[in-house]
């Protein structure tokens, strides 16, 4: 079969580059794009291209075979998904998504549907990076060292991603493929933001690598020329692809290093231009997605490649959000833990194994889980939540920053802790969250509030509907609004008796002593 029809679903900035070449390849079928405006302009490029305003209609059309999804990154897992599950073939721009989880899901889909899924890593398809790539794998410039890559612009400024989701899955791909898609071993990202709160304009990323080698990403839309530069450094020679010159792009220089005397002294060599074909690199992506298309085949940025750039980003943004922090990605295939489709893992603290985690769930950055914990359905885990083993935390509870959680801890349905005492929309508190411990064994009934800055002790237990606003003592029963002391419980959840100068459990027989911080369990001798 030979694929005659593509829909391109936003003709905005890149949009109109990849319409372009579609149009020249003769498989342009329908641009679909929400401004009216924007589609008047291609009304004269074809009497049989449709132009529509609505998604749905492109999915519906049983004679477009592939889509194209060139919007904006926060909807690139939506419409990806409504496509792959209409059984068309998909050509999304980078990123795949702006999650692991996200991402994952669409490889998923796609093969389980025998999908093509084709993601817009660019420079993978550059011919000077496959000839650069091609001398690497020969061993042309020897063993692999160093990667650093430049990729800076004075905008195009954006809002909705950052600069590093903007500019570095480009280089990170490339830098993936040099190293044979082996992930970092460890990573850190810095940035910096001056245009807008909360988006960094400029990031330096570091990778390590196995076999000593290191890369490292420079990239912003702050900057006063444009430069896209990727040097390649090896034990036998260097390379350099520099995008932004007008000819001569790829150069290799046979500099070496030699030990002279037992110093090593720097060997020199005039610089040479390697020739490659000149095809324009969106060219060659268009294409390779037609031939998928046809064949069935695999296509160079495929969806699984994609994913492993997306762990790279992941963790990336992990660290940038913990001021550079060293970071491992940890991949899928590596997880020992379920998650459920819909639910959200913004992956840097790690999930313990078995953990099981339901419909609707946010994890965010830095939630570190132990072993054989259960997440309900809806619960949202702020950033750098600890959880600990074995905890159950039921539907709709929401847990902010600032909270630990030991381990056996139980947390009703629809419970909520807090981590600011006084909150208005208008005033930034980040810094004065406070922390909020639940120790070992606690549980906390439906609807609970957990006013933050206090500790619940060991074994408490908070009844349903209160409102704690002071500390709670090991094996306290605590209820109301607020919570008042009423009595105390077993570590089984019994209420204790007091018998004999002692807390007396007439479920399990454990004897309690009554102490400053609760209760504590008797000596042996006295059970």
């Amino acid at each position: 079969m030979t694929a005659k029809n593509i829909a391109v679903v936003g003709a905005g900035y890149w949009g109109r580059n990849i319409i372009r070449n579609f149009a020249e390849l003769g498989v342009l079928h329908t641009i679909c794009d929400s401004s009216e405006g924007t589609l008047s302009q291609y009304s004269s490029l074809s009497t049989d291209l449709r132009c529509t305003t609505e998604f749905g209609s492109v999915l519906r059309d049983p004679y477009i075979d592939g889509v194209v999804i060139a919007t904006p990154a926060s909807t690139h897992y939506s419409l990806t998904l409504q496509a792959l599950k209409a059984g068309k073939d998909v050509f999304v721009e980078k990123p795949l998504a702006l999650t692991t989880s996200e991402g994952s899901h669409l490889v998923r889909v796609s093969q389980e549907g025998n999908r093509v899924l084709l993601v817009g890593h660019l420079l993978e398809y550059h011919p000077a990076l496959t000839t650069l790539g091609e001398m690497l794998r020969a061993g042309d410039l020897g063993k692999l060292l160093y990667v650093y890559s430049n990729r800076l612009n004075l905008g195009k400024f954006r809002t909705e991603e950052n600069i590093l989701w903007s500019f570095a899955p480009h280089d990170i791909a490339a830098i993936l493929g040099m190293v044979e898609d082996e992930l970092p071993t460890r990573l850190s990202a810095h940035g910096s933001a001056h245009l807008n709160p909360d988006v960094p304009d400029i990031t330096l990323t570091n990778l390590e690598f196995s076999h000593n080698v290191r890369a490292h990403i420079y990239v912003s839309w702050l900057h006063p020329f444009k430069e896209q530069r990727l040097v390649v450094v090896g034990s036998q020679g260097m390379a350099e692809l520099t995008d932004t010159e007008p000819e001569h792009k790829l150069k290799v220089y046979d500099h070496h290093v030699q030990w002279v005397g037992g110093v090593p002294t720097p060997i020199r060599a005039n610089p040479r231009t390697v020739d490659y074909p000149q095809i324009e690199p969106l060219r060659n992506e268009c294409e390779d997605f037609l031939r998928c298309i046809r064949d069935r085949s695999e296509p160079i940025s495929s969806g699984p490649r994609a994913l492993k750039v997306l762990h790279v980003l992941q963790s990336c943004q992990d660290s940038l959000d913990r001021h550079g922090d060293w970071i491992a990605p940890v991949t899928t295939r590596e997880r020992d833990f379920f998650a459920h489709d819909s639910a959200i893992i913004d992956e840097a603290g790690g999930i313990g194994a078995r953990t099981k985690i339901w419909h609707f769930t946010h994890l965010m950055p830095g939630v570190k889980t132990g072993t054989d914990c259960v997440i309900g359905q809806n619960v949202f885990v702020g950033k750098n939540v600890r959880i600990g083993n074995s905890v159950r935390v039921q539907n709709n509870v929401s847990i902010f920053e600032g909270v630990v959680l030991d381990d056996d801890v139980f947390c009703g349905p629809s419970c909520v802790f807090t981590n600011v005492v006084n909150p208005r929309s208008s005033v930034v508190r980040r810094d004065e969250f406070q922390p909020t411990a639940v120790k070992r064994g606690a549980s906390i009934g439906a609807n609970a509030v957990i006013v933050c800055g206090h500790t619940i002790g060991e074994y408490a237990f908070v009844g349903a509907g209160s409102v704690v606003t002071h500390d709670v003592p090991a094996h306290a029963l605590v209820y109301g609004n607020p919570a008042r002391h009423h009595g105390w419980v077993c570590t089984c959840g019994v209420e204790l008796t007091q018998y004999n100068g002692h807390w007396e459990c007439q479920g399990c027989g454990t004897i309690y002593n009554e102490e400053d911080c609760g209760l504590k369990p008797a000596p042996e001798d006295t059970q």
